[in-house]
């Protein structure tokens, strides 16, 4: 893409995709940190705190307002992997999955060490941030399937029986590689998650995510980024959970006033990847904007950022970073970065051709994003 940017992408396009790119990051941040302020709590014990109507704004967490968790945290990296993959492939090494994981390595630092060690000189500016230095509830899989540097594949994945939501969280990303076909943009995240969740569901749950947001940032509508999610598993093994849950998101549309039990009943209450997925679909669908859409993904008895997060990406996706609730962007922790990375994400999207290519590179570039 980065050899053509220059023909593909007139002004008007990179506004565009920039809005999403954007929309998406900080939107899939924005829920998680309001889904934060429920984590831990029953649906009845979020209302006893909060009132009738359970949580309607940001509250503290993790001793502040607007923090974000390890669902932020890890998608971040995830970004920062996969503009090094581009970056790299200047010098004809091109296997995005080993990126991704470096950068994973590099976020699994962050939740081992007091702060930034400017000893490691691939680290990059992403992991010098000091924000990212902290503990935020990640998965268990996450953090033992990146203990080591042993890369995890679809053949031999880490953690065969990991079902969770900790791999889905940080797939996002992947769907705003919009110049590569879908079903591409499918296998690269089912193969990144292996790298930390083995069961069919967790990985699938990983690809058909992306898959969604991809048809987003491509200015589709939901239903039809599903659809063609749905349509890229049909022949993958293990696909039944994904599918059947990401069908009954879309039938519960149909089914009367959106609610907290109907978002519970897609699976919301359990941290399995496939119902976390069913519920951030029918939520961006029913949500009559963004906070709407993001108060009905938090409000239920399961993990509420995780929720949060996956609604927030789907929606910035696809209504772009000023559709965003403005008070909550205000006090969102990592807003700077989250809004940098985006830009960085969008420029080397649209305009790597100007960055670097195999004989010349922008040195400013190289030492934001090492090759290594």
């Amino acid at each position: 893409m980065a050899t053509t940017a220059a023909a593909v992408w007139g002004r008007a396009e990179q506004q565009d995709f920039r809005a999403r790119v954007r929309g998406c990051l900080l939107g899939g941040a924005v829920g998680d940190a309001l889904g934060a302020g429920a984590d831990g709590l029953t649906l009845a014990q979020t209302r006893e705190a909060h009132g009738p109507d359970g949580l309607t704004e940001p509250v503290l967490a993790y001793g502040r307002r607007g923090a974000v968790t390890a669902a932020t945290q890890m998608g971040l990296f995830t970004v920062d992997g996969l503009i090094r993959a581009q970056v790299r492939r200047d010098t004809g090494a091109w296997h995005p999955p080993t990126d991704v994981h470096r950068a994973h390595l590099r976020w699994a630092a962050t939740q081992r060490d007091w702060g930034p060690d400017e000893r490691r000189k691939d680290n990059g500016w992403l992991a010098g941030e000091e924000w990212l230095y902290a503990r935020r509830n990640p998965s268990r899989a996450c953090l033992t399937g990146l203990g080591d540097e042993l890369l995890g594949t679809l053949d031999k994945p880490k953690n065969p029986e990991a079902a969770d939501s900790g791999a889905l969280v940080r797939s996002a990303p992947f769907g705003l590689l919009v110049g590569w076909e879908p079903q591409l943009v499918c296998q690269l995240a089912v193969e990144c998650a292996a790298q930390t969740h083995g069961a069919p569901a967790a990985t699938l749950a990983a690809g058909a995510l992306a898959v969604t947001v991809h048809g987003l940032a491509r200015g589709g509508s939901v239903e039809a980024a599903v659809a063609r999610a749905v349509e890229l598993l049909a022949d993958r093994p293990g696909h039944e959970p994904v599918t059947e849950a990401l069908a009954a998101a879309l039938g519960a549309v149909r089914e009367g006033a959106p609610d907290a039990e109907r978002v519970a009943g897609l699976g919301a209450d359990e941290d399995r990847a496939e119902g976390q997925l069913a519920a951030a679909v029918y939520c961006a669908l029913v949500g009559e904007d963004v906070r709407h859409g993001l108060r009905l993904a938090v409000n239920h008895d399961g993990p509420s950022s995780v929720t949060g997060a996956l609604t927030g990406a789907l929606l910035g996706a696809l209504h772009g970073e000023t559709a965003l609730p403005p008070a909550w962007l205000a006090e969102l922790e990592g807003r700077a970065t989250v809004l940098e990375l985006a830009d960085d994400f969008s420029m080397e999207m649209t305009q790597g051709a100007a960055l670097h290519s195999a004989t010349e590179a922008s040195p400013g570039w190289l030492a934001r994003y090492p090759r290594g």
